[in-house]
């Protein structure tokens, strides 16, 4: 007689590779052609990458799964994650302007972890939040098209800014696998 296991099963939707998201032909982070020219337009598509895979780890879930905690202590959840990117976003214009800074979207430290609830208004509050900001700051940077030049009270490089957006989302990704796989099992790139 089996074992009992309360591990959830592994899945996913692709069908061409079974470690993938999505099959090729449906992963909207695939073009075809030649990759983008320069630098500043390969960091672009990475943080847009980034981003999608990010909305992708979310996607299908309700607000109580999107709300649910990974381990305790932790706080982190897929739901806290989108709100931390928001208030994130909004920190890094922070960063380049000498004007004193934008207040937190969501107060105190860690409340952006902490109000993830599972309540409907506030996924959709997230989701806004997120891609205002997002706007916000893309549009804050493409002021500054320069890579090397130096903004800000700090004179953080815009080279420096982005790519260290890229590692948040990357990053931040990584935690978005673990916590969905935690949610109901799916798993992929």
């Amino acid at each position: 007689m089996g074992r009992m296991s309360d591990q959830r099963a592994r899945w996913t939707r692709a069908t061409v590779y079974p470690d993938m998201w999505v099959d090729p032909d449906d992963d909207p982070r695939d073009r075809d052609g030649v990759g983008p020219d320069g630098e500043l337009a390969t960091l672009l598509e990475f943080l847009t990458d980034y981003r999608t895979t990010l909305r992708m780890k979310c996607e299908g879930l309700d607000a109580e799964q999107l709300a649910r905690r990974s381990v305790p202590p932790s706080t982190m959840s897929l739901l806290g994650l989108v709100r931390h990117l928001a208030e994130v976003e909004r920190d890094w214009r922070n960063w380049i302007s000498d004007a004193d800074p934008l207040p937190k979207l969501y107060g105190a430290r860690d409340a952006d972890f902490d109000g993830a609830v599972a309540e409907q208004a506030v996924v959709d509050a997230a989701y806004a939040d997120l891609e205002r900001e997002q706007a916000a700051t893309d549009a804050a940077l493409a002021e500054h098209p320069d890579l090397g030049e130096r903004l800000g009270k700090d004179g953080i490089a815009v080279r420096e800014l982005l790519v260290h957006r890229i590692e948040e989302y990357a990053r931040h990704c990584g935690h978005a696998d673990l916590l969905r796989e935690c949610v109901d099992g799916r798993v992929g790139q």
